[in-house]
């Protein structure tokens, strides 16, 4: 898979570097075209993003129990906030008009990923 190396942050306005780090470590692979997708997703939902989980090492995800294969280990997926309805329905709208084809959505946050060795849906959690 071929991916952006670098992020020009002075191009991304709506997020830092250190939101998108693991939890644990504080390290970060997440990719360039990621995160400039969801800075167009978030300008076009005109509501906050709030990153709860972004580029995760291999122990992290394996503690909060992500799947084996998981994009967010390859840098590659983002879980958002979602506080309320109104919330939810302005990041998926945002999400979609920028491109995502690859979302799901739980009780509390919204999960975007541009994995593209996985299949293109869009899934419920169980709450």
């Amino acid at each position: 898979m071929r991916r952006n190396k670098f992020i020009d942050w002075d191009r991304v306005k709506f997020f830092n570097k250190k939101e998108f780090n693991c939890r644990c470590c504080e390290t970060s692979n997440i990719s360039a075209n990621l995160v400039l997708k969801l800075d167009l997703a978030r300008e076009l939902a005109d509501t906050p993003f709030v990153i709860t989980s972004g580029y995760r090492c291999p122990k992290h995800n394996q503690e909060v129990g992500g799947v084996k294969n998981s994009a967010h280990v390859r840098g590659l997926a983002v879980d958002i906030a979602v506080p309320d309805n109104v919330a939810r329905l302005n990041v998926l709208r945002g999400l979609i008009i920028a491109g995502f084809r690859r979302i799901g959505i739980g009780k509390d946050f919204i999960h975007a990923d541009i994995d593209k060795s996985k299949p293109n849906n869009l899934w419920l959690y169980e709450v």
